[in-house]
């Protein structure tokens, strides 16, 4: 997983409330059995003109060439809501969004983000709004500077701070998904299970004559 510490780029503002996991990537588009390919899904039914089609529809955002190359999402309320399926946050890296800015997400979406590497920044609707309209001045040159080494938002000369949990902090920061922090602490575990074999031996019995069959 690509680790997240500052990421400095194009910001595209959706802030409409409850864009939910099928718009982002609508079922139909979901169809192959990797995570390649998944970006040109990316709000398929408002980024071409027919359904299943690539004809580009000009009138929207990351369609206008201001927004090309856009990494950050300024979107509205309940962002990433409805079913949990992962292939949003897929499609959504795959394009190379990096960090999302909204007032809430929903929790699974939130949640598989952090899983992925995006990072789901939390604030308020008044700042998202003044945000954006600084960005629609000049999308290109007002770019956004996020480092989440000190938990800051850098725009238009001004310094704001986020919160993250120190568990998703730390995952981002260190490129790790789930099993990469268990791997972390693999000395803790094995300390757990050597005394864990010596206060309860029998538990242990099947697992050792099922490897000495195996061995035999």
């Amino acid at each position: 997983m690509q680790e997240f510490i500052q990421h400095r780029g194009i910001a595209a503002p959706l802030l409409r409330p409850n864009i939910d996991t099928d718009a982002i990537i609508p079922s139909r588009e979901m169809k192959l059995v990797s995570k390649k390919g998944l970006g040109e899904g990316l709000f398929a039914s408002w980024r071409y003109t027919l359904p299943g089609g690539r004809e580009p529809n000009d009138s929207f955002l990351l369609n206008q060439a201001a927004y090309q190359g856009c990494t950050i999402l300024l979107a509205g309320s309940n962002f990433g809501c409805g079913s949990s399926r992962e292939h949003a946050v897929w499609a959504l890296a795959e394009y190379g969004i990096r960090a999302m800015i909204a007032p809430s997400y929903g929790s699974i979406f939130f949640n598989n983000c952090i899983a992925n590497g995006l990072l789901p920044i939390v604030l308020p609707e008044e700042t998202i709004s003044a945000i954006a309209q600084w960005v629609e001045q000049d999308p290109q040159h007002n770019q956004i500077n996020i480092k989440l080494s000190d938990n800051s938002l850098i725009w238009a000369d001004q310094r704001l701070e986020f919160s993250l949990n120190s568990d998703a902090r730390a995952m981002l920061l260190g490129g790790l998904d789930r099993i990469d922090i268990t791997l972390t602490r693999t000395a803790t575990i094995d300390q757990f299970e050597n005394r864990d074999r010596t206060l309860r031996p029998w538990a242990y019995l099947a697992a050792q004559q099922q490897l000495i069959t195996e061995k035999a």
